[in-house]
């Protein structure tokens, strides 16, 4: 039984990661008003900020696809999802309306509990880590 991450498991996260991140990222930047109402009101200059983080996303998607970069785009994406969290907690809370996301905790709460993957996702699709494959001594000193 093989020990270490199936690359090919990791290389399909990768490019369905960028999949999900690019084209958000490209909808924020198109239209920022419509990420504005579910800005946390303590955010300085929102419109800017939103439009920052889909060039975030967008750059990140982008990253995981260039090999080079993969693990710079990881690290990224990882602190990007930490970072938007207290959005997605004001948005659950506040019930803003921003449509075409849906206000109701069908879909808060499973995006709330989904961000911590988002995390993984990134850190693992970027060849950061491993888990949850384990490797042994042996194999870290060969790869």
């Amino acid at each position: 039984m093989r020990s270490d991450p199936p690359e090919r498991t990791r290389a399909v996260l990768r490019y369905a990661l960028a999949a999900i991140y690019m084209p958000f990222g490209l909808l924020h930047m198109r239209s920022p008003d419509a990420f504005l109402p579910i800005m946390p009101p303590q955010v300085p200059h929102p419109h800017a900020v939103v439009v920052f983080t889909g060039a975030c996303e967008v750059a990140g998607g982008l990253g995981l696809l260039v090999p080079r970069t993969q693990k710079a785009a990881g690290v990224a994406l990882a602190l990007y999802a930490a970072c938007v969290f207290p959005a997605n907690i004001y948005h659950a809370l506040a019930h803003r309306h921003a449509p075409p996301l849906p206000d109701s905790w069908w879909y808060h709460g499973p995006r709330l509990l989904f961000q911590p993957v988002f995390v993984w996702w990134a850190l693992f699709a970027g060849g950061l880590i491993d888990w949850p494959w384990r490797r042994t001594p042996a194999q870290r000193s060969d790869g």
